[in-house]
């Protein structure tokens, strides 16, 4: 990762009026990826019916997000001060926009957006907001409200060579390739099917049901370790993005020990991921529910290891919402 004082001397000079955005007291910064070189396709109007137009920008680019936990500030009130101070600063507000204004669910996965639990957008509680400077300098802001706080993302294109292009069809296509670290956006492809659709989220649709693989948990305890889960992100989305259904987390264990202590500590596991849904991804509680199952539903034989470690999982079931 290069740092912004690299960004600097790789230019030769940083402009003396490019500077940190003042945030909000209490926020708390979450991610940051400094690129000497890359590129970022700037929103310029809401989602159109197939896209969001954007203008393509090349050179160093800053991406950060933060997090305000607690609070009763809106979307708007969060970003207000943030808009006077680039306007102060020379920025020219190029376009902004509120939740459904903005194109909701078809914006938010039509533009960049660091990935979770960096970055929650609640689709219908988010302001946008895209300003440019001296033709090389492009900044743009997200704020919104998830669960019990806020979350704000600020991608900043810093000047320098080369300049900024103007917006070609391909760009406003959002032909770019997406940030490396964050899921590529693209059109549903069936009702019910969330933009980032994967094995995951095609098994929940297909089945009913499907593990959660990639959580950690030590032996015989609950606490889930603290690894940004990439199924708990998707299941995040995909409920943000589909209202109809709802997700139940079914705890499972290996049959060592008392068959109620094994339900026991399966449900606890499953409420673990629960709370991490709400908590951390934005999902809202009425969502999402845990039981347990402890060692009654096994997948593979519980007397082998590997079968055994097999059997110790967590699984989300898609239900129609209440």
């Amino acid at each position: 990762m290069i740092r912004a004082g690299a960004i600097c001397l790789i230019l030769a000079a940083c402009p003396a009026a490019v500077r940190a955005l003042e945030m909000p007291q209490g926020a708390r910064l979450l991610y940051e990826r400094l690129s000497a070189l890359d590129s970022y396709d700037l929103p310029r109007a809401p989602f159109d019916g197939e896209t969001v137009p954007a203008q393509h920008f090349e050179g160093p680019v800053e991406r950060r997000t933060w997090r305000l936990d607690g609070g009763s500030q809106t979307p708007l009130q969060l970003l207000a001060p943030l808009r006077d101070q680039l306007v102060i600063s020379g920025f020219e507000i190029l376009f902004e926009c509120r939740a459904q204004g903005c194109g909701g669910f078809d914006f938010r996965f039509g533009t960049e957006v660091a990935p979770a639990p960096h970055m929650h957008v609640d689709i219908g509680n988010f302001r946008f907001l895209s300003a440019a400077r001296n033709k090389n300098e492009a900044i743009s802001l997200m704020v919104s409200r998830s669960g019990s706080g806020a979350y704000i993302q600020q991608i900043h294109v810093l000047p320098g060579p080369p300049s900024a292009q103007e917006p070609r069809p391909e760009d406003e296509a959002g032909s770019a390739a997406p940030a490396p670290d964050r899921p590529a956006a693209s059109e549903p492809a069936a009702p019910g099917q969330d933009s980032v659709a994967a094995p995951l989220i095609a098994a929940l649709l297909a089945d009913g049901h499907a593990i959660l693989d990639d959580l950690e948990f030590d032996t015989g305890a609950n606490a889930l370790g603290p690894g940004a889960f990439d199924s708990l992100s998707r299941i995040a989305v995909f409920l943000a993005g589909n209202p109809a259904y709802r997700i139940v987390l079914v705890g499972h264990t290996d049959a060592t020990g008392a068959l109620e202590a094994n339900i026991a500590l399966s449900k606890r596991r499953a409420e673990t991921v629960r709370d991490r849904l709400v908590n951390d991804y934005g999902v809202t509680a009425d969502r999402v529910a845990a039981e347990g199952m402890g060692y009654l539903s096994p997948v593979a034989s519980n007397l082998t290891p590997e079968g055994r470690e097999r059997n110790r999982r967590v699984e989300a079931l898609l239900l129609q919402a209440e």
